[in-house]
């Protein structure tokens, strides 16, 4: 890979912008307020900060951490006596040393924004020197291909060539150190245009952290200055710093090599996907929220801030436009099963003589809809949010009973326990068996894909169709997959 001066966005970027994410983002900014004042939303941030400043050093390959001690990292915080000893590959104080740099690098964004300040190579270098004040050595490649240590710089630009030399014997050029400020000038200069042009966030975040890692101005760290430049992308739309895990590291490689290519939109999805698990945490933290605001101050604050905005007829008119919704894309869900279930039926026929395929609907009014509670509720454990089927629930499901049993669910249902206008479309697949006494049990419950389909009132119908159907194809894929390797 050849190194070349960065490129501005492509002249399509508009066309790169999420569908998703306006319509989720309307619902936070109505909420986010109120969210923001609780002690579960402090909570909530705080440890979000902490789960990127440990992953951020683990795709660094800085050190390694089982998951259990990072979750214990995560809740409880960043305590060196956490970590047992031998569960790491470098000393446990250094490792401390490394993520609490990530963390105070974090925070140092949210009060870059709060001052208002504009973004410079001078705050780059400082954003470096924070994120490596624990590191003190990195990696060099002698001519003959030999690994050594040398003395990292840090905060200033890079003095000799780094580019890395690929398992198949190739290298990737990055930018040479005699065209780092002159590059770093048009990056910022880019940045400072596409602020102007009012850039989508994640399409700017996406082409920011990029265009920087093709530049790769520092002599290590390029990848920890990035995601945080990312981040501040986000912070600055009061939106969420950027969270990519270990688990995302191959897609995440795949999504630069394809930039590199000059194809953003793998990055830019992958970002926006972060963000939309973001949102949907925060907004599922409303039961927290509703516990303290049963505090006399707050309550009296709601009430008058119902009465000021005349909330309560509003949310009402919310919740029913998001269920005029429901009902379309239950409809169509309807329709694709009905349709699956024809074509599984036509393809067996001849291999088969008793080959039960059926789907079965529950719609608002069904007796039936508290069905598959367990189910739903499983699967938005697995997926990392609450299913309340309290205010809203319909479900779906495509039973396949040939070779073995098995079923996938569609439920569309609310997320978290206050309902205000934001559904939910989970899917699952599981085999259903029966036990030792003849009762049928459930078990190898899969969700279908890596987050539900969410939408809102805010949502236009133009936009939400193609979006549903696309996702489910996605879930039917999976799916038959699914059946394929149980049989």
């Amino acid at each position: 890979m050849l190194w070349k001066p960065i490129e501005d966005l492509p002249s399509n970027w508009q066309d790169l912008a999420s569908s998703e994410l306006p319509p989720l983002v309307t619902v936070w900014n109505e909420q986010a307020d109120r969210l923001r004042q609780s002690g579960e939303f402090q909570t909530f941030s705080e440890k979000l900060r902490r789960e990127i400043a440990i992953e951020t050093g683990i795709i660094e390959r800085l050190y390694t951490l089982d998951r259990g001690i990072t979750r214990l990292l995560i809740e409880q915080g960043i305590n060196e006596a956490l970590i047992p000893h031998g569960a790491t590959d470098i000393p446990v104080k250094q490792v401390v040393s490394l993520i609490k740099d990530q963390e105070a690098a974090i925070e140092g964004l949210f009060d870059f924004v709060g001052g208002q300040r504009n973004l410079s190579n001078f705050y780059i270098k400082q954003l470096h020197q924070v994120l490596t004040q624990s590191q003190d050595s990195t990696e060099a490649l002698t001519p003959q291909g030999k690994i050594f240590k040398v003395s990292l710089i840090k905060g200033d630009w890079k003095r000799q060539p780094n580019n890395p030399l690929r398992p198949e014997g190739t290298i990737h050029e990055y930018c040479p150190p005699e065209q780092v400020a002159s590059e770093m000038d048009r990056l910022i200069a880019f940045h400072h245009q596409h602020q102007e042009q009012k850039v989508p966030p994640e399409i700017e975040a996406a082409w920011l952290h990029h265009r920087f890692t093709q530049i790769h101005p520092f002599q290590d760290g390029n990848g920890r200055v990035a995601r945080c430049l990312a981040s501040l992308v986000f912070i600055q739309a009061s939106w969420f710093p950027l969270v990519i895990t270990r688990d995302d590291r191959a897609v995440y490689i795949a999504a630069l090599e394809d930039a590199d290519c000059g194809e953003l939109s793998s990055l830019i999805n992958l970002f926006a996907k972060s963000q939309k698990q973001a949102f949907l945490r925060s907004l599922g933290l409303s039961e927290q929220v509703l516990s303290e605001t049963r505090r006399t101050q707050v309550i009296l604050a709601a009430i008058a801030d119902k009465l000021q905005q005349n909330q309560l007829a509003s949310v009402q008119e919310k919740c029913q436009k998001a269920e005029t919704f429901a009902a379309l894309l239950f409809d169509i869900a309807s329709q694709r099963f009905q349709e699956i279930a024809e074509d599984i039926k036509l393809s067996v026929q001849n291999l088969l003589s008793d080959a039960p395929v059926f789907t079965i609907a529950a719609p608002v009014g069904d007796p039936r809809y508290y069905y598959h509670r367990y189910q739903v509720v499983e699967t938005a454990k697995q997926l990392g949010y609450f299913a309340n089927l309290r205010n809203y629930h319909t479900w779906i499901q495509l039973v396949i009973n040939i070779e073995t049993s098995i079923t996938i669910l569609l439920s569309f249902h609310v997320l978290g326990h206050e309902y205000r206008g934001l559904l939910i479309c989970s899917a699952c697949a599981y085999h259903r068996d029966n036990g030792d006494e003849g009762e049928p049990t459930i078990s190898d419950l899969q969700p279908l894909t890596d987050s539900p389909f969410q939408f809102s009132y805010a949502d236009e119908q133009e936009n939400l169709i193609p979006r549903f159907q696309q996702w489910l194809e996605n879930v039917m894929v999976t799916g038959l997959e699914y059946w394929n390797k149980s049989i």
